[in-house]
């Protein structure tokens, strides 16, 4: 590898918290050791139309007071482009034109999966890059940024709509992003309470999980003096049924990277339970017996679905996140300075930096199934009969790396 004198920072995918730390970290350590950090902008799209770009940001000490690592987004900017679906020969010349313009030696990329595949594909084509993992559906093999921000504003949502849920008696459904893979929606939904948390690694049986409803939401408004009651589901966006269908809204369209756009699983959801509310004659005699009930107006209990969308993303980083993407960030640079390229950074442990080869990082990590059936231990409805949990006692002399 040839020597390193300046870097180019960029960041591409879903915006998330911790990004503008990932960009900090990466910009301060590059003046310690000696290089010039330059920003380039808006992801891919920036990176394949560099080569007209007059100027570039220089992360200057002064330009970095500028970046606020508490806050998410991204200061460098982002698109969802993916360059070897560019309709261009050149494309791969084209890039290190733009490169060789700026005299940028080597580049550090903040991404998720989909990202991370790009990387691969511009090392093997002979552009050096080392891989900031980022998403916030915490799918990659190593923790990503992003992914405790998002959790945390999930839980602070969900525990929110418990009063709009209990004044009202009804039955909450939160919708959130996670793709095929449910970490997001399972760690929110355990701090917040929920009482279902639905994921694409368990198909929903609706009838268990129209069980568990009846039975919390019923007993709630019951005992309440008042009569007030409610049931919290969270669910994952890439939701499938027993019969492994996909629970998706087909008219949503692909993305960029040609994936199908994930939606309409708490909708799903509702119209599953309203169905079954209303098909239950022992609803409509609770509902007289607790005064709430009103012919042909109100007979059954409200299901409503509540999409959070962006809101996840946006806003504040939390502690965690802008801690370890300073660290990713920094340690990085110090990977590209010491010829290492082609690989995506696992985090910094005191003077140890941690990586592995980004093929392997950007593969699909999913929900652990023994952690679920732990929680289903303590009462959390996954959607299905609860199995079995046999514990595995176990003494060891140094904590778990993994974040989650």
């Amino acid at each position: 590898m040839k020597e390193i004198k300046n870097i180019g920072i960029m960041t591409s995918g879903g915006d998330c918290g911790g990004l503008n730390a990932v960009i900090k970290g990466a910009g301060a350590m590059a003046n310690k050791v000696g290089l010039t950090g330059f920003v380039i902008p808006n992801g891919y799209a920036g990176l394949y139309n560099l080569v007209d770009f007059k100027k570039l940001t220089t992360l200057t000490p002064e330009r970095l007071d500028m970046i606020n690592s508490a806050m998410a987004g991204s200061a460098a900017g982002h698109s969802r482009v993916k360059i070897k679906k560019i309709e261009d020969a050149e494309k791969y010349n084209r890039i290190k034109e733009g490169l060789k313009k700026f005299n940028i030696d080597a580049l550090v990329i903040s991404g998720g999966d989909d990202s991370g595949s790009v990387m691969v594909d511009l090392c093997k084509h002979g552009i050096d890059c080392v891989h900031v993992p980022k998403t916030m559906d915490l799918d990659l093999q190593t923790y990503s940024v992003g992914g405790d921000s998002t959790i945390n504003k999930i839980s602070v949502y969900l525990d929110e709509l418990k009063t709009t849920g209990r004044t009202h008696n009804r039955v909450i459904v939160m919708e959130v992003f996670g793709r095929y893979a449910g970490h997001t929606a399972f760690r929110s939904g355990v701090a917040a309470d929920a009482d279902a948390v639905l994921i694409p690694e368990i198909p929903v049986d609706f009838d268990e999980l129209y069980v568990h409803v009846k039975q919390k939401l019923t007993r709630r408004i019951t005992v309440s003096d008042v009569h007030d009651g409610t049931y919290v589901i969270v669910v994952a966006e890439g939701l499938k049924n027993t019969g492994g269908e996909e629970i998706v809204d087909k008219s949503a369209g692909t993305d960029a990277f040609g994936h199908k756009k994930l939606a309409g699983a708490g909708k799903y959801v509702c119209r599953e339970l309203t169905k079954r509310f209303k098909a239950d004659h022992s609803i409509k005699a609770f509902m007289k017996k607790t005064h709430l009930f009103v012919e042909n107006i109100y007979e059954v209990p409200e299901v409503r679905a509540v999409t959070p969308g962006h809101l996840v993303r946006c806003g504040r980083t939390s502690a965690y996140d802008a801690n370890f993407g300073k660290e990713a960030g920094g340690g990085a640079v110090v990977l590209l300075k010491n010829g290492i390229a082609g690989v995506t950074i696992c985090g910094v442990t005191g003077s140890e930096i941690r990586y592995m080869d980004a093929e392997k990082a950007i593969k699909q990590r999913h929900v652990d199934l023994k952690q679920v059936r732990f929680h289903e231990q303590l009462g959390v409805c996954f959607g299905r009969k609860i199995k079995s949990y046999k514990a595995e006692l176990k003494k060891i002399k140094t904590s778990p790396e993994r974040y989650m």
